[in-house]
């Protein structure tokens, strides 16, 4: 005999703008045995909005790795969960990995439910490249590690984008512009989908200034697009110092490793580590 198992949606809903739900979702929300969401509160008021009524669980960062299986068990009866976040994609700075993770290990089927994310909405609005990018989520909040992360977000070859809050903006922007210099383009978007969304691209020197010239600039939610390290040809590089270094940079850090090749074969240390970063 085949035992009948739910199926688990992973629902994606508004940011802000409670337009931007989709038909698919509020049909999902509707039929669903069981919603997990962070917040009951928060998205009891949300569904009401449609009209939608149904059975809310309570799953959150501080319960998730111990209700996960309680929520498999459901699922395993036959029960079809929504899993939500309090705004946006689910599992992005959000919680439900540890549950998608034991649905796919006891062959439960998982079924994304697309619809608002902040990341896109700022990426595909921020006149940065977008055919590569990393997430890296929020800053850490105590400014030794932020500045340690900053450094390492320095040297991407490609857009990076991060999730700033409204107590740590300007601490956050100050730090890029020590880390990251003050000429680097960023595009910091505020408020998404929202009443007062704004979204703004110029230096990091020129963002600050923004911020910090309006109080109201520094409330709500943030997403930050960071620009890709500008790298200089390399076309003055020899094979045998491309060679070297390539050959180092399996076993040290690109900078050291530039540094032995062009002190080895009498090059340029800035373009052999622009090189190996590229």
């Amino acid at each position: 005999m085949i035992k009948d198992i739910g199926t688990l949606y992973i629902v994606a809903t508004p940011i802000g703008n409670l337009d931007d739900i989709t038909k698919r979702a509020i049909s999902i929300l509707s039929e669903v045995d069981i919603i997990a969401c962070e917040d009951t509160r928060h998205t009891g008021r949300l569904l009401a909005n449609y009209g939608i009524k149904n059975k809310l669980v309570s799953f959150h960062q501080h319960n998730e790795n111990q209700f996960a299986e309680s929520l498999i068990n459901l699922l395993n009866k036959n029960n079809n969960i929504a899993l939500v976040s309090d705004a946006g994609t689910p599992l992005i700075s959000d919680p439900g990995y540890p549950l998608v993770k034991l649905a796919h290990e006891n062959h439960i089927k998982v079924v994304p439910v697309v619809g608002a994310s902040a990341i896109i909405a700022l990426l595909c609005s921020s006149g940065l490249p977008t055919n590569e990018f990393l997430f890296t989520g929020f800053l850490p909040a105590k400014s030794k590690q932020r500045e340690e992360e900053l450094k390492r977000i320095c040297e991407n070859p490609f857009t990076t984008v991060i999730y700033e809050s409204t107590h740590r903006i300007i601490k956050s922007l100050e730090d890029m512009e020590k880390i990251l210099g003050k000429d680097r383009i960023i595009v910091i978007g505020r408020e998404l989908t929202k009443t007062f969304e704004t979204i703004k691209l110029g230096k990091v020197s020129e963002i600050l200034d923004f911020v910090q010239s309006d109080s109201n600039q520094t409330k709500g939610e943030f997403v930050i697009a960071i620009s890709a390290l500008e790298v200089e040809k390399t076309e003055d590089i020899s094979e045998q110092q491309k060679q070297l270094a390539q050959l180092l940079s399996k076993e040290l850090p690109p900078k050291k490793a530039a540094k032995i090749t062009a002190e080895f074969l009498n090059g340029n240390s800035k373009n052999i580590y622009n090189f190996l970063i590229k």
